[in-house]
């Protein structure tokens, strides 16, 4: 028995269908070994000076650990089969040594597709573990959780609680709080154009005045505009050229992870989030006329390569299908890549060209199924002719001013066969040169410049991209972080920041210069490149930046202030009779008292700063001592009853949660959720726990998230003292106002 390992359990099913009895395959479910989530995790070797990082198995992942040492006893051959880039040989390098195995001893195979033969072929060219790139990945995983580790709890020590710093995180947000200060700082600029219809419908734009070119600012006020149409009414006109050029449109190459967001986010209105969620269920496998199998190659690449195999094939179709005219004499190639690029995996392609968009339909849900599509036809496209244009233009010149009119008609749709476009035919009449030409009508209008856009996820992917920033794997995240971290939000497909992202972005511009600096990141992003080709040494590296960082830590400490809000109120602390103090926190104001940590009295304000008393729960009980109220208080190890009348009477009893099971199910993996009782006071758990670990203060409802890529459920809760929905699993709030009225 041969026992293959590989990162998830779709890919793991999809996998097994193709090979017989003689191989198991199972999934390690991402990685199973990193650093600990509750230290830092990365100790100092004092003599040799050196980075030692100390990884370990998450509870979670010890059953899994404990399965595949399992089967790998009684394996002939282990063979480690994750992803084919840099996280997916550190993830089997880590596999291997949880197994207790040496992992120059694995067999590796990689695969660009999940097919059969891909498999087959897999398995027949193993090769090692590739030690560059594993260190590659460590030095990125490093670099990562020194800064992160030691740059978030300083911005949470000095600004408030909750904030993150992150390496590719904070130059990404600097890119978007940069955007911003450009729109708030913009002073909209006067301008006119001067737009003319000359007989037989023909619309024009002014070109020349005078002998002076006409640009977008060059006309920039009522007056001006008011004297060159007098001009142009009291002018006369005459065909003065006709031109007519063949322009082509170039056909589009294939898709890499960077543009098949782009275009999701543009064509299909998809967050990065969704497409690659899409794009993974595509990949790892789903349903075919043939059983179930990969659809498309590895979607996380920044490479334009393209199987020649794959590429024989889809010329075959496109003759058959189209015709000859539409195939090129030889196959286009496509080499240009994104800044950086580095894994030698293929572009993004269907693996099936059998399994059409059309065939797909029966088997594909609605979303993956509109995500095929373009990937689809983005392959075909990118094999065939360009698209031919006749681009016409005449000139209209009279004695002191000169219009320019152009149209375009397509005469040869190319790839527009497969694509379709959205431009159309705008024809212009046939004329002669020298013929005269009478104005219909003149149409002065008044413009303002426009402030520079806000970036959408699609436009910041893309400068992310050019800059040679992050890596096809984290565009996604990094976005999904900003905004999980409440430094920026998403209204109207743009990125907005909110003022706490100028905040953290000026005081890391001042004290960490190089962290959100993009050249650096981008610079860094280079030096893991050459770790993985073998040119740099990683631990060498890590010590230089970690040396550096680290004082910039200790600095900062001392030089920067802390610009917690804490005014005086004027009044003293009813428990200790210190001053109280109104502050600022990840959540709003709040009042506590200032002789904090040793009395941790606080009040609750709303956003105009007005006290909220705080409403204990009175209890149907009363008090068996003083004959009191009995209210609901949170202690330690759980919910318990005590006498209103305290500290007088001290009377306190315990009480027993009301055992009550939801209609909802669980929306992880569908079991009974019941209420239970802890020291944080009771929560809804799932039945199936350990296997199942969800729990949810609030009970779920069947109402879906509605962010893009969730499928989690909503709960009521209390924000800031309002009534909200918060989903259960990527914490989204929404109003509930705004949802009780959907």
């Amino acid at each position: 028995m041969n026992l293959i390992i590989v990162e998830s359990p779709a890919k793991a099913r999809t996998i097994k269908n193709f090979l017989g009895k003689d191989y198991d395959v199972i999934a390690s479910k991402g990685h199973i070994r990193d650093l600990p989530k509750s230290r830092f995790g990365i100790e100092i070797d004092e003599e040799t000076h050196t980075i030692v990082p100390k990884y370990s198995v998450a509870k979670e992942n010890a059953p899994t650990v404990k399965e595949i040492k399992e089967k790998a006893k009684k394996a002939d051959t282990i063979y480690i089969a994750t992803d084919e880039d840099r996280e997916g040989e550190a993830i089997g390098w880590h596999i291997a040594h949880a197994i207790k195995k040496d992992p120059q001893e694995l067999p590796r195979i990689v695969f660009h597709e999940i097919t059969k033969n891909a498999i087959k072929h897999a398995l027949e060219s193993a090769r090692k573990i590739d030690m560059d790139m594993v260190n590659a990945q460590q030095a990125r995983r490093l670099l990562d959780r020194i800064v992160g580790y030691k740059l978030s709890p300083l911005l949470s020590s000095k600004i408030q609680k909750g904030l993150s710093g992150g390496r590719v995180q904070s130059s990404t947000l600097k890119l978007v709080v940069d955007r911003e200060k450009e729109i708030r700082a913009f002073v909209p600029e006067e301008y006119w154009s001067i737009d003319t219809t000359f007989k037989t419908n023909i619309e024009a734009n002014l070109i020349k005045h005078k002998n002076e070119k006409i640009e977008k600012l060059t006309i920039k006020n009522k007056d001006q505009a008011s004297a060159i149409v007098e001009s142009v009414k009291n002018d006369s006109f005459t065909i003065a050229k006709i031109e007519t050029k063949q322009r082509k449109s170039s056909t589009p190459p294939p898709f890499m992870t960077s543009t098949l967001q782009q275009t999701a986010s543009s064509k299909l209105g998809f967050s990065p989030k969704k497409t690659m969620m899409l794009a993974q269920a595509l990949y790892e496998g789903v349903k075919t006329p043939d059983g179930t199998s990969g659809v498309i190659t590895y979607m996380r690449t920044d490479s334009l390569n393209l199987a020649k195999e794959a590429v024989d094939a889809v010329r075959g179709i496109i003759e058959s299908r189209y015709g000859a005219k539409y195939l090129p004499k030889s196959a286009k190639v496509y080499t240009k890549k994104a800044k950086g690029a580095q894994e030698a995996h293929e572009a993004i392609r269907p693996t099936m060209l059998q399994f059409t968009p059309e065939v797909a339909s029966k088997y594909l849900k609605a979303d993956e199924l509109k995500l095929y599509r373009l990937i689809y036809d983005r392959f075909m496209a990118c094999q065939m002719e360009d698209a031919v244009f006749e681009q016409q233009s005449i000139i209209f010149k009279g004695d002191e001013n000169e219009y320019r009119a152009s149209g375009r008609k397509l005469i040869f749709e190319g790839f527009y066969k497969v694509t379709g476009t959205e431009d159309k035919d705008k024809l212009l009449p046939t004329l002669k040169e020298g013929d005269t030409a009478e104005i219909e009508k003149i149409k002065p209008e008044q413009h303002f410049t426009e402030p520079p856009s806000r970036y959408s996820e699609a436009s910041l992917i893309k400068k992310l991209e050019a800059e040679g920033v992050g890596r096809p794997s984290t565009y996604a995240p990094t976005i999904a972080t900003l905004t999980n971290r409440t430094y920026v939000s998403i209204e109207k497909k743009q990125i907005v920041p909110t003022e706490i992202a100028f905040t953290v972005t000026e005081i890391l511009e001042k004290h960490f210069s190089n962290i959100v600096d993009i050249n650096f990141t981008a610079n860094m992003e280079e030096q893991l490149d050459e770790i993985a080709e073998g040119d740099i040494d990683w631990e060498k590296l890590l010590i230089d930046f970690y040396d550096k960082f680290m004082q910039q830590i200790a600095d900062g400490k001392e030089q920067i202030v802390s610009l917690k809000m804490a005014k005086p109120l004027g009044r003293n602390c009813p428990k200790c009779g210190s001053e109280l103090l109104l502050r600022s926190g990840r959540f709003g104001q709040f009042v506590a008292c200032s002789g904090f940590p040793k009395c941790k009295y606080t009040e609750q304000v709303d956003e105009e700063g007005n006290k909220v008393e705080k409403k204990e729960e009175v209890a149907e009980d009363k008090c068996e001592k003083c004959g009191g109220d009995m209210v609901i208080k949170n202690g330690r190890n759980g919910q318990f009853l005590a006498c209103a009348n305290y500290p007088d009477c001290k009377n306190t009893k315990s009480i027993q949660v009301e055992e009550k099971v939801s209609e909802t199910p669980c929306p992880d993996c569908g079991g009974k959720l019941s209420l239970k009782n802890s020291r944080r006071g009771p929560f809804w758990g799932c039945e199936n726990y350990p296997d199942c670990k969800f729990i949810s203060k609030f009970e779920p409802t069947t109402i879906k998230c509605t962010q893009d890529g969730c499928d989690g459920v909503l709960a009521p809760r209390t924000f800031r003292n309002k009534e909200v929905y918060e989903c259960v699993k990527c914490k989204t709030k929404t109003p509930r106002e705004e949802i009780d009225q959907k």
